[in-house]
């Protein structure tokens, strides 16, 4: 099973960043299933109907969600009508949405997951017991679980994952917006990165406009965090191959595209 999962989407230029090289990568790649976050998408804050729907038609299976799940209030109104939408499965007993879904892969099946850290974020229910009890439930379905665990600090994500292995296919951090250089597979099988990374501008402080963010560090006051959405672009990704029997994880790359770091997809 060949799998492309993109970083969070932020904005405008995130969305073309996908429209202009999903189809390339598609290509090279052959993925069976794609996957993206997309918490950012709707200019920075969370998403709407609209963007879900466009995002579908480039081409993006599966949408995970994060901490800006709410922050555009259009959510409400689709979300229930959303079957390839999921939100962090760790939210309250009672929250709109769903934590996981699982979708046909040819002739199998694969559980995506989405979860939410708690080290200097929310305090969720614990991402760890929830995921055991989630796992359980996906395994009896099908051997291929992806996890998108959106979280802070790498510490949590390492421990989390290495909690995991050889109980799900990958553990595939989002939330930071930047790629980190870890991508693995842990002695049990399962593929892990602390962080994908992020899909937007290539030229701003996590895909919002530097100069504000720049002025707040110098003198502390409140500013407003505005999504860089023209200029240079930054995508960012990863694919990975999966045991078509066991479900454990094959082969993990990183794929990161930028002014500075091209890639041979023509």
């Amino acid at each position: 099973m060949r799998i492309l999962f993109i970083g969070d989407i932020v904005g405008g230029i995130g969305r073309e960043s996908v429209r202009e090289l999903l189809p390339k990568l598609k290509r090279k790649y052959k993925p069976q299933i794609t996957i993206a976050n997309a918490e950012n998408s709707a200019h920075g804050k969370g998403i709407t109907e609209k963007i879900y729907k466009e995002l579908l038609a480039l081409g993006i299976d599966v949408i995970t969600m994060g901490n800006h799940t709410w922050d555009n209030k259009d959510i409400f109104n689709f979300i229930h009508q959303a079957p390839k939408l999921v939100r962090p499965a760790n939210f309250p007993k009672g929250v709109a949405g769903q934590g996981f879904t699982i979708i046909n892969v040819n002739h199998q099946k694969l559980a995506v997951i989405n979860l939410q850290g708690r080290v200097f974020m929310a305090n969720l229910d614990d991402p760890f017991t929830v995921g055991e009890q989630l796992i359980k439930e996906c395994r009896n379905i099908t051997p291929h679980i992806f996890i998108d665990f959106h979280a802070e600090t790498t510490s949590e994500k390492q421990a989390f994952a290495w909690s995991m292995d050889g109980l799900v296919s990958a553990v595939i951090g989002t939330h930071t917006h930047v790629q980190t250089n870890d991508a693995r597979i842990l002695p049990q099988g399962t593929a892990f990165m602390s962080d994908v990374g992020m899909t937007g501008a290539y030229d701003s402080v996590l895909g919002f406009r530097k100069e504000a963010i720049i002025t707040k560090f110098k003198n502390q006051l409140p500013a407003r965090h505005e999504v860089t959405d023209s200029g240079r672009k930054l995508f960012s990704a990863c694919f990975l191959e999966l045991d078509d029997t066991t479900g454990k994880a094959r082969k993990i790359e990183n794929i990161l595209i930028n002014e500075d770091r091209k890639l041979d997809i023509e």
